[in-house]
């Protein structure tokens, strides 16, 4: 919205700063931060009140997590209203690709909402079947996957490229389409479990999105990508004020989400979150690179698919408790030595995700 001020510019004047992407990521960063800040404590203090008893708690769950009893959930509000807001304010909002992160990372709040809200009101951990919420997930994003084909060069439509060698594009044809739904609803669902300790989540999905966030600028821009031999997506670069939003958001967030945490974020935000990711990898032509930047939800959903394909086939289980996360409580790791670790194999792999960018 800030971006129409441009107009009232006429060169190195103070309303011209906002023509640079930079200079509003910077701004939507700090404005959601802010919002964190000061929305936080009102919020928590409405869920607790109207939440009673709070989260859920899973009776078959740790021993440790029964001191979490009364918590309350739906923090996720506080950092999907807080991006919301800063996008809308410093994004240009002419921009699709906005739109389709925004229209994704909105409608899986809403779900997460409504799962969230049957747990609170039944005290029951079952909440919204999954066969409904998977089902809403899959038609949410064969909108959005439309949608960013829609908008991306003749040339990369329905192509699957290859992180690193820039010249290897792999045309999927119409399988393109059913491809980034199992992207999005699977990113969506990952970030969903890994939300099980108290700040595991937050900052793993920060460092994705500022990770995928310098992605969609350098790709936006011709020269940064033809230097960095990746595929130029007109438009993209917007999608840096987005993440930059979402990591001062989460921020925010965490300040409250540190343990002990005041508030969970619920499925609200998990979804939201993980969606959004999904949304960005789509829409960038970098969706095998989310695969090594989310890379521990990746771990995550993985290690629930396999305890479960394996006790069905067997009657034992790999892990002592699924997800991953779950199997090193049992093995007697105290809950911050388990979140600061995942937080360093997060930025261990968004290293590595960030280096697919340079190959010269």
């Amino acid at each position: 919205m800030l971006y129409w001020l441009t107009a009232f510019s006429e060169g190195g004047d103070v309303f011209n700063l906002f023509r640079y992407i930079t200079f509003r990521a910077g701004g939507a960063f700090l404005t959601a931060l802010l919002f964190g800040f000061i929305f936080g404590p009102p919020l928590i203090n409405v869920l607790r009140r109207r939440q009673g008893k709070g989260q859920p708690i899973r009776e078959d769950g740790p021993e440790g997590h029964f001191v979490k009893a009364g918590t309350p959930t739906m923090g996720g509000l506080l950092i999907v209203g807080s991006l919301l807001t800063s996008t809308l304010l410093w994004a240009r909002l002419d921009n699709p690709f906005v739109w389709l992160v925004l229209f994704v990372t909105m409608t899986f709040a809403a779900i997460g909402f409504a799962d969230d809200y049957a747990k609170v009101r039944k005290q029951d951990s079952s909440g919204v079947p999954g066969k409904v919420r998977l089902l809403l997930g899959f038609a949410i994003s064969a909108i959005a996957a439309s949608w960013a084909t829609m908008y991306h060069p003749e040339a990369l439509q329905h192509q699957l490229a290859v992180p690193v060698f820039k010249n290897v594009l792999i045309d999927m044809g119409l399988l393109f389409i059913p491809f980034s739904i199992i992207v999005i609803v699977g990113a969506a669902n990952a970030v969903n479990l890994t939300d099980g300790l108290d700040g595991l989540a937050i900052m793993p999905v920060m460092i994705a999105a500022g990770t995928l966030g310098v992605i969609a600028y350098a790709v936006g821009r011709v020269d940064f990508t033809e230097y960095l031999d990746v595929h130029y997506v007109p438009g993209t670069g917007e999608i840096l004020i987005f993440s930059a939003a979402l990591f001062g958001g989460g921020l925010g967030f965490l300040w409250y989400n540190a343990p002990p945490a005041a508030v969970f974020m619920g499925d609200t935000g998990s979804l939201a979150l993980g969606g959004a990711l999904g949304a960005i990898a789509v829409a960038t032509k970098h969706e095998i690179v989310l695969a090594i930047v989310g890379g521990l939800f990746v771990a995550e959903a993985l290690s629930v698919i396999v305890q479960v394909l394996y006790f069905k086939r067997t009657g034992k289980r790999v892990f002592l408790m699924a997800p991953i996360h779950h199997h090193y409580e049992k093995k007697g790791w105290a809950e911050p030595q388990i979140v600061i670790r995942f937080w360093i194999i997060s930025l261990i792999l968004a290293m590595i995700g960030l280096a697919t960018l340079k190959v010269r």
